[in-house]
């Protein structure tokens, strides 16, 4: 009633929420209970904490430093006292697995063995995937990086892991480049089909001359 005052008249709501005026009054200049002032008090060091914690505090950790700070509340009231006010932790992240070593498939030969040094361009690209999250789940980067000029000659992203994926971001590279000859070294994580997949394109008549690949996994 206090907040639509200079909206309605006083005594509008009294009768459209059926309490008396004197009553009404009465409730104004009366003192707040003790626990009203104990959730005051405990919502001021809540805040605190979750300040401390740039916001990512939820009610478990909150209150796990209000033991230790004070004031002392249950982990039910923190939280409802945390609810009422808006005040949120932030969710751990769910860890998203990218290439996954097949155990069963064949290693390819590894032509860099640690080796990460090229004297000029497209002589030896790397690759690898990474993910992004979003509020609407995660998205997939897989890249293609030069290893002399350290720049990323090809990238794709999608909402999957499939072949495609990875392909993509070769394709593009090839496209891009013109490679003759070039290494083209990835972890031994292992997307379904990547392999055989990737070596057709060493008898891929657009590409000009054969591109030696290098797929591990």
């Amino acid at each position: 009633m206090k907040a639509n005052q200079a909206c309605y008249r006083v005594a509008v709501m009294c009768r459209v929420l059926e309490v008396s005026r004197s009553g009404y009054y009465a409730w104004l200049k009366r003192e707040p209970s003790a626990r009203a002032k104990a959730n005051a008090a405990l919502l001021e060091a809540i805040e605190e904490i979750h300040d401390e914690s740039d916001k990512t505090y939820g009610a478990p950790r909150v209150h796990a430093e209000l033991e230790e700070r004070g004031p002392q509340a249950s982990l039910n009231r923190v939280a409802r006292v945390m609810k009422t006010a808006g005040l949120k932790g932030v969710s751990p992240r769910k860890w998203a697995h990218t290439t996954v070593r097949d155990e069963k498939a064949r290693p390819a030969p590894d032509l860099v063995d640690r080796h990460f040094v090229a004297t000029g361009p497209d002589q030896l690209w790397v690759a690898d995937i990474t993910y992004v999250p979003t509020w609407a789940g995660f998205l997939y980067l897989a890249i293609v990086l030069d290893v002399w000029s350290r720049r990323i000659v090809g990238w794709a992203m999608a909402t999957h892991l499939r072949t495609e994926l990875v392909l993509d971001a070769l394709d593009m590279a090839v496209a891009r480049r013109r490679p003759r000859g070039v290494i083209h070294h990835s972890d031994q994580g292992c997307q379904p089909r990547f392999k055989g997949s990737s070596q057709r394109m060493r008898f891929d008549g657009s590409l000009g001359s054969p591109v030696s690949w290098m797929v591990r996994g």
